[in-house]
């Protein structure tokens, strides 16, 4: 079975230009490698909606005609309510799960104030991943009723219309977020990054030779450690050395499955 190859980049925003220099560097040296993007957008940060014309959506329009894959990753990542009745996320969750615990009313309404958001700028998507990878059975529910067409989560790729419609294709995804993962004993940082390195290329490495589905995710934070940068940049080589073929969320993944 053809594995498959997934890489998304996540947190880019007009408020941190060093970070949006970096995600550049990045998705150029992925399109190097024949490897396209997706792009997880916020349509809201700290510093307001996105702009129109502002550098991160000038940059996201070429790399979507080039043939990159716009993501809608929540709305503004915190877990106040928009509507009336609801209370926020319980604090295990964490702040900025913004969709993990929604009901469907609270989802779609969030939901709508993204997509208006992103259409203010000339952006459109049926893609959806949440905040932290987590959605709440309600946020699926909603966007079902709006139409979206894939939901990735922490754990699994879902198709919730077209001709793939139902399917599921389970994959973890990678990368260098702390939660969950087993921390190293040691106190140095350098010793910390390399451990963390390691593991993702184990991972990619034992996913892409059993024919899976690889998802690597690298953070803003993430493109500001050049440790992690090279580290991701070798564990998308290693599984394309492994026969991966490179993909989107937009693309059916189901030869993966």
């Amino acid at each position: 079975m053809t594995s498959r190859l997934v890489v998304s980049v996540s947190g880019l925003s007009d408020d941190a230009p060093e970070s949006l220099a970096a995600g550049v560097g990045f998705v150029e040296a992925l399109g190097m490698r024949g490897v396209p993007v997706t792009h997880l957008l916020r349509p809201r940060t700290a510093g307001g909606p996105l702009r129109e014309g502002s550098p991160l959506v000038q940059w996201i329009h070429g790399r979507r005609a080039g043939g990159d894959t716009i993501a809608l990753h929540g709305f503004d990542h915190t877990t106040d309510p928009i509507g009336n009745g609801h209370s926020p996320a319980p604090a295990r969750v964490g702040r900025r799960a913004e969709f993990a615990t929604l009901p469907r009313h609270e989802a779609g309404l969030r939901l709508t104030a993204a997509r208006r958001a992103l259409s203010a700028v000339g952006l459109r998507t049926d893609v959806f991943v949440p905040p932290r990878w987590l959605a709440s059975a309600g946020t699926v529910e909603a966007l079902v009723e709006q139409g979206f067409g894939v939901v990735a989560d922490e754990n699994m790729v879902r198709y919730l219309s077209g001709p793939h419609a139902g399917t599921v294709v389970r994959a973890r995804v990678l990368g260098f977020r702390a939660s969950g993962e087993r921390r190293p004993v040691a106190d140095d940082r350098r010793a910390a990054e390399s451990w963390r390195a390691r593991v993702l290329l184990a991972e990619v490495n034992r996913t892409a030779r059993r024919g899976g589905l690889v998802r690597i995710n690298v953070r803003a934070k993430d493109l500001r450690r050049q440790v992690r940068v090279d580290a991701a940049l070798a564990a998308i080589d290693a599984a394309l050395v492994l026969g991966a073929v490179p993909d989107t969320y937009r693309l059916p993944l189901v030869a993966a499955a």
